[in-house]
């Protein structure tokens, strides 16, 4: 572990609890509105959004968009699909910020602080810089860099948004480790030549729900960021 340089972090899911979140947020601005719906299934049915968004960025098919701008757009489906088209602008705007305001879950400040006493760390999340600011402020995130798809001016799996974030701290792709809660996430680092370390969210898209353990070969499992701090004694 002496040549790992960094440490570069997925983000929705590996470190937030994406979904607790947004069905907090969703119900907070609607049901003012007088909306009752299964906040749950809105905030998955708004996630399920999220890769077919970027696929259209990933193929080229649209230029590349900050994912705020992903997130208002697949928002606006959603609540067409729901027959909700009586919200107003102004509570789209603030509703598409819920976002910016994800709850970490409880290892994961802990877990970086100790990871940082070894390591430089930064997110490598397909959410934009200000969007990765605000969780960190929201959370107590303590990084290093702010590195990702906004940076590569791509989405992940493409191997640039990995590639940049390596060459960001000035370290050859073997030097950085990945760190996510998805094996496709992990698979696509590896073939960019990162080191991999697997994160367990079973609980990310409900109770049980999530991966336990990684589908793909890496480098490192862990059962929290606080076991991988272990791992690498950090």
């Amino acid at each position: 572990m002496n040549m790992i340089g960094a440490l570069i972090f997925d983000v929705f899911g590996t470190l937030v609890d994406w979904r607790t979140s947004i069905a907090r947020e969703a119900r907070a601005h609607l049901a003012p509105l007088g909306i009752e719906v299964d906040w749950y299934g809105f905030a998955d049915a708004w996630r399920d959004q999220y890769q077919p968004a970027m696929e259209e960025v990933r193929t080229g098919r649209m230029p590349f968009s900050k994912l705020d701008r992903l997130h208002r757009r697949n928002l606006d489906v959603v609540l067409a699909d729901r027959g909700l088209d009586q919200v107003d602008e102004a509570t789209r705007a603030a509703l598409n910020l819920a976002w910016h305001r994800l709850d970490a879950w409880p290892d994961v400040a802990p877990g970086l602080l100790q990871l940082r006493t070894k390591f430089r760390l930064a997110p490598c999340s397909n959410g934009n810089i200000s969007l990765m600011v605000d969780l960190a402020r929201h959370n107590g995130f303590v990084w290093d860099a702010i590195l990702g798809a906004e940076v590569a001016a791509d989405y992940k799996p493409k191997a640039i948004v990995y590639l940049s974030a390596a060459n960001a701290f000035d370290l050859a792709p073997e030097e950085t480790m990945m760190v996510a809660a998805h094996s496709s996430d992990l698979a696509a680092a590896a073939s960019a030549g990162l080191r991999t370390a697997f994160i367990a969210r079973p609980d990310e898209f409900g109770p049980n729900t999530g991966e336990r353990s990684a589908s793909v070969p890496v480098d490192f499992s862990a059962a929290s960021l606080l076991d991988l701090a272990r791992l690498l004694q950090a």
